[in-house]
C-alpha cells in the first residue's frame, strides 16, 4: 500500500511520462504534483517507488519512467476516467447507425483507430451456421458452374462447381430460385434436415447441382468474413516510443499477419463485463511486451457475440482510450440488435 503522497508522486509521473514522453525528474514532480516537498523527498519517495517495481530508471536520464507494474497500478486506483468529447461521441454515434449493417463491424475498427491514433482492431460476431440471403448459378462451361451466394450482411462469395451432368441456363434459374423461395435465411443444418423430403420436387439431375451447392456454400458462408478486423496498423509506425524499436515492431507486425495469438486474447475480453486492459506482459503474448490492449465485449440482444479494442503503446492516456473504447462496444451492440 502506498501512502497519500507516494500515490500523488506516482500519478504525476504517470501523467507527465504519458504526455510528454520522458523520464520525470524531481523538478517537474514539484511542479505538477501540488505538493510542497523538498528534492531530496521526493527523491527518496521514487527510490521507494523503484524497489517496490513501479518505477524504473534508464541509463540516460536521472528521471524516472513507469514500469508496466506502476501502470497497473495507476489504471487500477489512481486513474480519473474523462468524458468523450461531445464532437468524438457524436462522430461515433453518427457512424455506428444501424441502418448500414454491413459496414457496422468495420466502421467500428475504423473510428478507434482514427479517435485514438492507433491500430483498432474487432473480432467480428461468430455465426451460429452458415446462412444465405440469395444464391445465383451462371454457366461457365458445360460442366463448370459460377455459384454466387450473398450473405445476409451484404458479402458475396463465388465458387465454381463441377457437374458430371450439362446444365442449361433455364436449369440453373429454376435451381437458384428453387433454393431461394425455399431456404433463404436458414442455416445449412436446417437445409441439410429438409433436403431429403423437399428435393423430390426437383429432377433427378438438379438434386445433384443443389446438393453440391449447398455443401460448397457451407464453406463459402463461413469464409466470407476475417474473423479479426484490424484497421490502423500504420500509426503505430509514428509513435517515438515504438518507432525507434524495430524488433518490437517486427514482432508486433507479424501477430498482425497471423492473428491467432491476437485472437485468442480478444477473446478473453468476451469473459469480462466492460473494459479490460492488458499492460505489456500481461496478454501473455510475446510480441505484445512493449504495448497495451484495452478491449471491451459487445453483445447482439443481450448476448455477447465480439469484442473491440485498441492496441497501443503502453504510454497511452488511458483516461481518454477507456471511454472511446467502451461507448463504441455499447454503441456497436444497441445498432446490431435494433438490426
Amino acid at each position: 500500500m502506498l501512502n497519500e503522497r507516494a500515490q500523488i508522486l506516482l500519478k504525476t509521473l504517470v501523467e507527465r511520462y504519458i504526455h510528454e514522453g520522458q523520464p520525470v525528474g524531481s523538478r517537474s514532480l514539484s511542479k505538477f504534483s501540488g505538493l510542497d516537498l523538498s528534492p531530496a523527498t521526493i527523491r527518496n519517495v521514487m527510490a521507494d517507488l523503484e524497489e517496490m517495481g513501479l518505477v524504473a530508471s534508464p541509463h540516460t536520464s536521472a528521471g524516472r519512467i513507469p514500469t508496466p507494474k506502476g501502470y497497473r497500478l495507476f489504471v487500477d486506483t489512481l486513474l480519473v476516467v474523462k468524458k468523450l468529447d461531445k464532437m468524438e461521441l457524436n462522430h461515433l454515434e453518427n457512424q455506428l447507425h444501424p441502418d448500414n449493417p454491413s459496414r457496422l463491424i468495420s466502421a467500428a475498427s475504423q473510428l478507434l483507430s482514427e479517435l485514438t491514433r492507433f491500430a483498432g482492431v474487432v473480432i467480428t460476431p461468430k455465426r451460429k451456421g452458415a446462412v444465405f440471403r440469395y444464391v445465383e448459378f451462371m454457366a461457365l462451361s458445360e460442366k463448370r458452374i459460377l455459384l454466387i451466394i450473398v450473405t445476409p450482411e451484404g458479402d458475396v462469395q463465388n465458387r465454381i462447381l463441377f457437374t458430371n451432368t450439362p446444365y442449361s441456363q433455364s436449369d440453373l434459374i429454376e435451381a437458384g430460385n428453387f433454393i431461394n423461395q425455399h431456404y433463404a435465411g436458414c442455416t445449412l443444418d436446417q437445409i441439410r434436415s429438409r433436403l431429403d423430403d423437399e428435393l423430390k420436387q426437383l429432377r433427378s439431375e438438379m438434386i445433384s447441382l443443389m446438393s453440391a451447392a449447398i455443401e460448397v456454400g457451407g464453406d463459402a458462408i463461413n469464409e466470407s468474413s476475417e474473423v479479426v478486423v484490424l484497421t490502423g496498423e500504420h500509426n503505430l509506425l509514428q509513435i517515438n516510443d515504438i518507432s525507434d524499436n524495430l524488433n518490437s515492431l517486427k514482432n508486433l507486425f507479424e501477430l498482425f499477419e497471423r492473428k491467432t495469438k491476437l485472437l485468442q486474447l480478444l477473446e478473453l475480453s468476451r469473459q469480462a463485463h466492460g473494459v479490460k486492459i492488458f499492460i505489456g506482459g500481461e496478454s501473455d503474448v510475446e510480441s505484445l511486451q512493449e504495448f497495451s490492449v484495452v478491449t471491451a465485449p459487445y453483445e447482439m440482444e443481450g448476448e455477447i457475440v465480439g469484442t473491440v479494442g485498441v492496441i497501443g503503446p503502453r504510454r497511452m492516456a488511458y483516461e481518454r482510450i477507456i471511454p472511446i473504447v467502451e461507448i463504441t462496444a455499447k454503441l456497436l451492440s444497441n445498432s446490431l440488435s435494433q438490426h
